[in-house]
């Protein structure tokens, strides 16, 4: 609201000044509806620029007004940009200036000075400011749709390579594990020893949660919109069990009060529990295993230590992959290897900060718009200032009245 008053109120209190100056014996109430129609004017320019300009052309005629032209020809450059609308402002101009010249008998030079100075240069500064204006708009919306587009195509390529795992996934390691699945089902009706029996039982237990996992899997990867049901904090004593029941010695420790976490959280410190207790079955086999889980305020410590398996070391994938997941849920992983010891440690937070996506080019684009705005502005101001002091400086000789 105060930038729409800024203009009117300089250009009344200028004009109002030089009407002060050069009222002479003047009735006040003369004064009075000049400064009014100045500040009528003023303010109607902005909604109709043509009609506002050629009633600052008429008001001006009547006595000085320069501000009045100056805001006048700067409203009608930045806002007239039709053919029809520029053709009626050069016929008001020429008709006022020929106006000028043979009723009140003015010199023909210092009129086109005062119409160049007052009325075609804040035109032309109008018409520049508002072609930058639509210039930055155009290519705001150009970087916006770039942007737009980009993400289109990333996301079109990722989804064409979920499907391209999905493909791979199911074709490979899904073939495999039916075929393992059938086996352990024919095994399960095989008359064998007790020991056996119970040994075949878990065996096909696990190929057969192995096969629905791996379709939930291939089922997330071909539709984005689908949830995957990932572990939580309520699996972890039932994952523990199975591993028991798979032979690992494991001991589970707790301390603290538990809190409710996020389910990203949840999920990752599920998967350290179960990628932790997979690799001690897997390289320690028959080693002790155990499980800690400390709870703090703010924080979950999830640590698994087993002895460390002889061989050289090495790093698989499993942990490349847990410490990227446990690092986006907000938490670290630590491994270490001391002491005859391999542990593995993760904090995970107990809340999630929100995340704030901006794109760098952004960040660009938002600074240069503002860096233009200012200077738009201080190009304006300037201009203001220069046609006030010429206003106040020539007084009534400078203006076509």
């Amino acid at each position: 609201m105060w930038r729409a008053l800024a203009g009117p109120v300089v250009v009344v209190a200028v004009d109002g000044f030089v009407l002060y100056r050069v009222a002479g014996s003047e009735p006040w109430w003369v004064v009075v509806m000049r400064l009014l129609a100045v500040a009528v004017v003023a303010v109607v320019v902005r909604r109709v620029p043509v009609a506002g300009f050629l009633a600052a052309l008429g008001v001006a005629a009547g006595g000085p007004a320069n501000a009045l032209l100056v805001w006048a020809g700067y409203q009608a450059g930045a806002r007239v940009s039709s053919r029809r609308g520029v053709t009626v402002l050069v016929a008001g101009v020429v008709a006022a200036f020929g106006a000028q010249v043979w009723m009140a008998a003015t010199p023909t030079g210092g009129v086109v000075g005062t119409y160049v100075v007052f009325v075609a240069l804040p035109a032309v500064v109008g018409r520049s400011v508002a072609q930058r204006r639509n210039l930055r708009a155009a290519l705001d919306d150009r970087e916006r749709r770039l942007r737009r587009e980009r993400r289109l195509l990333a996301e079109r390529e990722r989804l064409r390579e979920r499907l391209r795992i999905a493909r791979d996934v199911h074709d490979s390691l899904g073939h495999r594990l039916g075929l393992i699945s059938v086996q352990a089902a024919a095994l399960e009706v095989a008359d064998l020893p007790g020991p056996h029996q119970e040994a075949v039982r878990r065996l096909a237990g696990t190929a057969r949660t192995a096969m629905d996992e791996l379709h939930e899997l291939v089922g997330t990867l071909r539709s984005p919109e689908a949830v995957p049901r990932d572990g939580a904090l309520d699996g972890i004593d039932e994952l523990a069990a199975g591993f028991r029941a798979a032979g690992v010695p494991l001991t589970v420790r707790s301390s603290g009060e538990p809190v409710e976490v996020p389910s990203a959280v949840a999920q990752a410190a599920y998967r350290v529990a179960e990628e932790g207790l997979t690799n001690a079955a897997k390289h320690a086999p028959g080693e002790p295993v155990t499980m800690t889980l400390h709870w703090e305020t703010d924080a979950l410590l999830l640590t698994l230590a087993n002895p460390l398996p002889p061989g050289p070391e090495g790093v698989g994938y499993g942990l490349i992959g847990l410490t990227e997941r446990v690092r986006l849920a907000g938490g670290m992983l630590h491994v270490t290897r001391a002491a005859g010891e391999f542990r593995l440690v993760a904090m995970l937070p107990a809340t999630l900060e929100p995340e704030h996506e901006a794109e760098h080019e952004s960040h660009i684009t938002d600074a240069a718009r503002a860096s233009a705005a200012v200077a738009n502005r201080i190009w304006v101001a300037a201009l203001a200032v220069t046609v006030a002091a010429l206003a106040l400086i020539s007084g009534p000789m400078g203006g076509p009245g």
